[in-house]
């Protein structure tokens, strides 16, 4: 008898009444792939968690490979069904088109309303239309690509009344990747998941073994004596113990990996004499926007941007004199020499409530009660923006902030402070750029250079004006913040923003050591 022979026996002795039923189901298709599925189809299981469990055991014992593949399927969404109801915007735009030839933007307003601004979009990426200025007008003109397309397939369609029932990647049709690209941009059509299909082999010994031909007998692991007794124990297999068997480790509980580098972080700003301040996820408009210097027009307020309430749906203003201030500035720029936005500013848009979109209405509030120097302090909370979730975005994450506020403050000084900051955090390159946030002037964007590459980690500068004269602040105020899920991912070497809040106990486990 070879060597190899007394190992392959050596490992039967071992095997469980479970992995032995995983290896008879492969007798007689040693070289197939079965699926955990297919395997507990054809033995008598108690649930397909004996089946993984035994997998996981022939897997340590080296007699089956184990493959995991991901798929991804595709449905669709409210807001896709509607498009497939309807057609989608641009496609209403290009039959409207087809009609007259050209047309006025604001025609196209009375026909799709609030959709006319993603029409005009999706018909310039198309090249289905032309924009021109005439008289003070914007002028949409239907291209020949316009005019081909108009009377050819609509992908789009074909593909949203598949996605309709629900497909996955591979059953995709083919030439369709192009329109699945462009349906997967917009926001809130198509939903996306994954679901992971596990595949096993045997290996060659586990060829071997399941070739012999496996018997199951009753097996027990300890004799008793009503074993002894009745004589069952001739009966059964004793399962011997295997000291060399896997087993898990033993683990201490921890905090979770945002939760530790939020106390880091913490630790580095009280180190530096700041002080933490906190603030609630329900404000107004006034409050998160108005108040610092944002427009009432401005793209971060639509609705696809902001999670705007219903109960409560507005917060009743009371200091009548900032409120007059605010509209002032926004206006005509007050007392402060601005230009302001030159618009009639609306109190029933600032009276909105919504969830906080930026923790820096923690940071104007905290200054509306304390106007004089010094404030060091900093926040480090929750806030949500109504953003698709993917790789990189979720609706619900951190931002951290800090401000500084004193006489003599410059952007020098706030050069240095965030040079401190990030290099306490743990980069060793730092550099600024210029940048526009509404609320700042002059503004920057810090970048940190991290395995090679320089990556924009937060924004930065000295609050205006404008925002400042109205609540009596009379010195510069210093700001910066950045994202709390974004520096995580860096410092755990994540691509996907996801992973910080899957169940994965092993991988949370894990992860306080590669912090």
């Amino acid at each position: 008898m070879s060597r190899a022979d007394n190992h392959d026996e050596s490992i039967e002795t071992t095997l469980s009444a479970a992995e032995k039923k995983v290896l008879k189901a492969f007798e007689g298709k040693e070289d197939k792939v079965l699926t955990p599925e297919d395997i507990f189809s054809t033995q008598e299981f108690s649930s397909q968690v004996e089946v993984m469990n035994a997998i996981s055991w022939l897997r340590s014992k080296r007699l089956i490979i184990l493959r995991e593949i991901v798929r991804k399927s595709y449905t669709l969404s409210k807001e896709g069904k509607k498009f497939i109801a309807h057609g989608t915007p641009e496609r209403i735009a290009l039959r409207a088109l087809m009609e007259k030839g050209e047309m006025k933007i604001s025609e196209l307003g009375s026909i799709l309303g609030r959709n006319a601004s993603i029409a005009v979009g999706w018909l310039r990426k198309k090249q289905w239309a032309s924009i021109r200025k005439e008289k003070g007008e914007t002028i949409l003109s239907l291209t020949e690509q316009g005019k081909k397309d108009a009377i050819e397939e609509d992908k789009d369609m074909v593909l949203l009344k598949k996605l309709e029932p629900g497909i996955i990647e591979d059953e995709v049709p083919p030439g369709f990747d192009k329109a699945l690209e462009a349906l997967l941009s917009r926001k809130g059509v198509v939903k996306v998941s994954e679901h992971v299909i596990r595949e096993a082999t045997l290996t060659d010994t586990g060829k071997d073994i399941a070739r012999k031909g496996i018997e199951i007998r009753p097996e027990v692991s300890a004799i008793t004596p009503e074993l002894i007794q009745s004589k069952k124990w001739r009966e059964v297999d004793i399962r011997p113990y295997d000291i060399q068997a896997f087993a898990p480790r033993v683990r201490r509980g921890t905090l979770h990996p945002l939760s530790i580098l939020m106390e880091e972080i913490r630790e580095i700003f009280v180190s530096m004499g700041f002080e933490e301040i906190q603030g609630d996820y329900v404000e107004s408009c006034f409050w998160n926007m108005d108040v610092l210097f944002i427009p009432q027009d401005h793209p971060a307020r639509e609705l696809q941007d902001t999670f705007y309430l219903k109960r409560p749906e507005k917060m009743e203003l009371k200091d009548e004199t900032l409120v007059e201030t605010i509209r002032k500035i926004h206006e005509d720029g007050g007392d402060t020499g601005s230009t302001g936005w030159e618009y009639t500013w609306s109190r029933k848009e600032a009276e909105k409530a919504l969830l906080r979109t930026h923790t820096t209405v923690n940071t104007i509030r905290h200054l509306s009660r304390h106007p004089d120097p010094p404030v060091k302090v900093f926040s480090l909370g929750r806030v949500f923006r109504k953003e698709a979730i993917d790789a990189t975005h979720l609706p619900e994450f951190h931002q951290i902030e800090g401000i500084l506020m004193e006489k003599g403050a410059s952007f020098g000084m706030l050069i240095g402070l965030l040079r401190e900051f990030y290099s306490r955090m743990g980069f060793k390159e730092i550099r600024f750029r210029p940048a526009y946030f509404p609320y700042t002037e002059p503004s920057m964007e810090v970048e940190v250079r991290f395995r090679g590459k320089w990556l924009e980690l937060g924004g930065s500068g000295i609050f205006r004006e404008e925002v400042t004269a109205p609540l009596g602040i009379k010195y510069p105020v210093l700001a910066w913040g950045l994202g709390l899920e974004r520096l995580a991912m860096l410092r755990l070497g994540l691509k996907d923003i996801r992973e910080l809040y899957i169940s994965d106990i092993e991988w949370l486990q894990d992860a306080e050591g590669r912090l």
